[in-house]
């Protein structure tokens, strides 16, 4: 169908949101606007649905959101009797309003839904699903997108992000459902909170959720009396309430919260990026902490599944990379657990093959067994639940991923930045004891370890022509793997595709027992590496840097010649 005659029937059938019917007339005479918003369908993935807020099958609002959800109803009542799912928002725009639909629709189709009564992080609705028993969960967020972004994320029973197996049955699910034309069922949301087909989750779930958060403390009483102090900003988001409640908890009291980025607010007018990897989204939160001289600064993302920091150091506020705060992290646990006699036989943890390979080094250092997974936080998630599987998920100590995500605990099976903040607090009181700040911690470990220089590199590929272009790359890359990096030779290679790694050294090969994934990845003698992986929706490569040196300075100089050795390698 034409976009012009799927715009004619949105224009005459769409009447149930003032802000589209505007914007539907507003653009009545405009091709390239009507184009742009129905030449395609927004896609169902891992991740559910993304995109721009507005009218349009290629965007985010009421009726994609009712026919995503017709979709999942209908899968969800074809694979369980009686399901149930549970549902919450962050401050997105309209994300209440998409929460409530999602809602109306699966009660229609004789599905229970527990649904928050204000927005609330992304995690809680993980353990929603664990502790309510649903057989789904929905999440209305586009997490760390600008305000124009919303989204709605799907998880299974297990509390994970829901697999790319279920995710494509709901999708084959969504294609068979039309708009308008009687498929999708809805009920009055007061009616369905009246005769119980939707209920309002009760505030004792959030009171379980912080207790088991809580149970995540390494060192329980270390932040009272220990005179921390915080600087925090929910960038405008849903971790405000839940992160300054557990602190308070633990006995950090002295949080002072970034007044502008206080409150929900969908538009973050202070931050047009919300993402804590960014320096621009800290900056108000960097100006208060030169005035207020805390420990460290604290900022979640708007559906505080990842936290960001910065510590105080001799030049002011120094940003810690999501790899620095995660090794900080995994090394406080693992040093403290086994001091304090609470390290479980045969621990395990988890990163991503993109996450830096220091690591590796602490966790050998503590005899901890570490799993790898590929990048995603249910692959994370899924390793806990195999533990589970075997009645063993409390030798899971911790999990995480370059990209700011971090989970201590199996309570629930995604990223919590909840749980991170707290552990981060706990972590600076304890070397606050001892003299130290997190600065000079994480230099420690360099100093014993070597200094693990992390870069992403992002490569264009601009036009039609940019996708094959990649696959040509690719594809050069498997028949004539490099020899060496920027003179340091490759030991060891990893095709993710194939499902297979090779040791240049010995040649011997081993079987990957991970999902096939369009990645390579070269090991390099000294202890560095580099990870290429075309991404699936835009045509651009990325290339992931680990550089190793005995200084900082060193590793630095390393990285930039690794990076102009991978451009020559690629061809770019």
């Amino acid at each position: 169908m034409e976009t012009k005659t799927i715009y004619d029937l949105w224009l005459n059938s769409a009447n149930d949101d003032k802000d589209l019917i505007e914007e539907l007339q507003s653009i009545q005479n405009n091709e390239d606007e009507i184009y742009e918003r129905f030449y395609r369908e927004l896609n169902f993935g891992t991740a559910g649905l993304r995109g721009v807020i507005g009218a349009g099958t290629n965007r985010m609002n009421v009726y994609t959101v009712r026919r995503a959800t017709q979709g999942l109803a209908n899968f969800l009542n074809k694979k369980y009797p009686n399901p149930s799912v549970a549902i919450s928002y962050d401050s997105r725009i309209k994300a209440d309003l998409f929460a409530r639909e999602a809602a109306r629709v699966l009660a229609a189709n004789g599905i229970k839904a527990y649904i928050s009564s204000e927005l609330q992080p992304t995690p809680v609705v993980s353990f929603a699903v664990r502790e309510l028993k649903t057989d789904a969960g929905i999440m209305v967020t586009a997490s760390h997108n600008p305000a124009k972004y919303n989204g709605y994320k799907c998880y299974g029973n297990d509390g994970c992000q829901m697999t790319d197996v279920n995710a494509n049955a709901v999708f084959e699910e969504i294609q068979n459902v039309d708009y308008f034309n009687g498929d999708i069922k809805l009920i009055d949301f007061d009616k369905g909170v009246a005769d119980g087909c939707i209920e309002i989750i009760s505030e004792d779930l959030y009171d379980s959720y912080l207790e088991n958060v809580r149970k995540q403390s390494v060192n329980p009483g270390i932040c009272k009396n220990s005179e921390l102090k915080v600087v925090y900003t929910p960038l405008n988001g849903a971790g405000n309430k839940l992160v300054r409640k557990v602190l308070s908890q633990i006995g950090v009291e002295n949080v002072i919260v970034v007044p502008e980025q206080e409150n929900p607010d969908g538009n973050f007018t202070t931050c047009p990026y919300p993402n804590p990897e960014i320096k621009e989204a800290l900056a108000l939160g960097l100006d208060l902490c030169e005035k207020e001289q805390p420990d460290l600064l604290l900022a979640t993302d708007p559906d505080s599944d990842r936290v960001g920091i910065a510590v105080k150091c001799s030049e002011g506020y120094r940003l810690m990379s999501g790899n620095e705060t995660g090794i900080m992290l995994m090394n406080y646990i693992l040093d403290c657990r086994r001091k304090n006699g609470t390290l479980p036989q045969n621990p395990v943890a988890v990163r991503t093959i993109v996450t830096s390979k220091l690591v590796d080094k602490i966790c050998e250092k503590y005899n901890c067994e570490l799993k790898k997974v590929l990048t995603g936080f249910k692959y994370i998630g899924e390793q806990i639940l195999l533990l589970e599987q075997k009645h063993e998920e409390n030798r899971y100590v911790f999990g995480f991923e370059e990209s700011y995500g971090y989970l201590a605990g199996s309570y629930v099976r995604d990223k919590d930045a909840v749980v991170a903040s707290m552990l981060i607090c706990e972590m600076a009181a304890y070397y606050r004891q001892q003299g130290k700040t997190l600065d000079q911690v994480m230099n420690s470990i360099y100093e014993e370890h070597g200094y693990y220089i992390n870069r992403t590199e992002s490569f264009e590929f601009d036009g039609s022509a940019g996708m094959q272009k990649m696959a040509d790359i690719m594809s050069s890359l498997r028949s004539a793997h490099p020899t060496e990096i920027a003179g340091f030779r490759v030991t060891d290679t990893a095709d993710y595709l194939n499902s297979y790694s090779k040791s240049l050294t010995t040649g011997v090969q081993e079987e990957i027992d991970l999902p096939k994934s369009n990645v390579l990845s070269y090991s390099l003698e000294g202890g560095g590496a580099a990870i290429v992986r075309p991404s699936g929706t835009e045509p651009k490569i990325k290339v992931y840097i680990t550089a190793v040196g005995k200084t900082n300075e060193e590793a630095l100089a390393t990285a930039d010649s690794m990076v102009k050795s991978m451009v020559q390698i690629l061809g770019i």
